[in-house]
């Protein structure tokens, strides 16, 4: 019996020392164990060659039962090992929630950050955030979410980009012109930030879409320029309970807050009760606005965004930014949730 298991030996280990394959060596060893069995079997118990077996074929039996259950044992661990490396190399650094060189290298400057950190950075990059609008304060707030990698940017508009866009809606270009505001705007922010994902809405924000919309979302950005979509924004937000941040700005001044009665702040009728009357608020078209201006604003919405979502610093949520581009002078105010509110009274987290 030695015999044969050293002339096993010389298969495997020489044969892999002369280069055969491990499946031929496994094909060899097999006809080695075929003829052992073979002999046994055929050949009357006095001659030589079968005594020199052991003599019964019993204890090869066994011996080629263990190898093969030793070999099945082997195969399924070896499979089990492929199929878990398969699983988390088909795996994104977006489904893994963790973040590829090139994202650690572009967030350095938000991780190093002592409020934001790495946790924080994955914060924003689990973060869902819909912006209402992509023009004057939508673009800028778009492009900073966008390049702070903000996991989903959600964008609504039923504009096309226009000619009079471009000197202050910094997100969309002179090529873009006839193109939808939200097609512009997505354009713009994957070529920044391929690791985002985009959702454009070319329509027109309703009553019939909205609740819906909403519903996917765990913050809403307002940058529209008329109060029936304000205070329809206003309403589903508070329906829903999500956080929403509202900028608005005119001529040389703008202003931004954060509306969430669920954790115990004002909404936004709590502040505006109701539409001012004609002309007393004209829209940017009727009278002017410094191109700059919502790029500020606007960056200052991105800003407050990012900070609710990762819990850092003071936001405005209870108080209003008010900023005058023209006596560059910043004030703010407090809010106050008004307990005849038709919208968010008694609506409280």
């Amino acid at each position: 019996m030695l015999s044969i298991f050293v002339l096993a030996a010389l298969i495997w280990w020489g044969g892999g020392f002369m280069g055969f394959g491990a499946n031929l060596r496994r094909v060899l060893l097999l006809i080695l164990y075929g003829a052992v069995l073979t002999i046994l079997l055929t050949l009357p118990p006095e001659v030589p060659l079968r005594a020199n077996l052991g003599g019964s074929i019993v204890p090869w039996l066994l011996l080629g039962g263990a190898a093969v259950l030793i070999y099945l044992y082997a195969y399924g661990v070896r499979r089990l090992k492929e199929q878990a490396k398969g699983k988390t190399m088909s795996q994104t650094p977006e489904q893994k929630g963790a973040f590829s060189a090139t994202e650690l290298n572009r967030y350095a400057r938000h991780i190093v950050l002592r409020e934001i950190g790495g946790a924080g950075q994955k914060k924003i990059k689990a973060a869902k955030v819909l912006v209402i609008g992509a023009g004057g304060l939508g673009a800028p707030a778009l492009q900073y979410l966008a390049a702070a990698g903000v996991g989903t940017i959600g964008v609504i508009d039923d504009d096309d980009v226009e000619n009079a866009n471009l000197q202050r809606q910094v997100i969309h270009t002179d090529a873009g012109i006839g193109t939808p505001k939200v097609f512009s705007a997505q354009a713009a922010m994957e070529a920044q930030n391929p690791f985002i994902t985009v959702k454009p809405y070319h329509r027109r924000l309703d009553q019939d879409i909205a609740t819906e919309l909403f519903a996917e979302y765990d913050l809403i950005l307002d940058g529209t320029d008329n109060f029936d979509t304000r205070y329809l924004v206003n309403r589903v937000a508070v329906d829903l309970k999500k956080p929403l941040i509202s900028g608005a700005l005119t001529q040389w001044e703008g202003q931004i807050a954060l509306f969430d009665p669920a954790n115990g702040g004002p909404c936004y009728q709590c502040v505006f009760p109701q539409a001012p009357a004609a002309g007393l608020a004209p829209a940017c078209a009727e009278a002017g606005v410094i191109g700059p201006l919502p790029g500020v604003v606007g960056a200052m919405m991105a800003v407050e965004a990012l900070k609710h979502i990762t819990g850092a610093g003071e936001t405005l949520r209870g108080a209003m930014l008010i900023y005058d581009a023209l006596y560059a002078e910043t004030r703010r105010i407090t809010l106050k949730a008004r307990a005849d509110c038709p919208i968010c009274a008694g609506r409280g987290g």
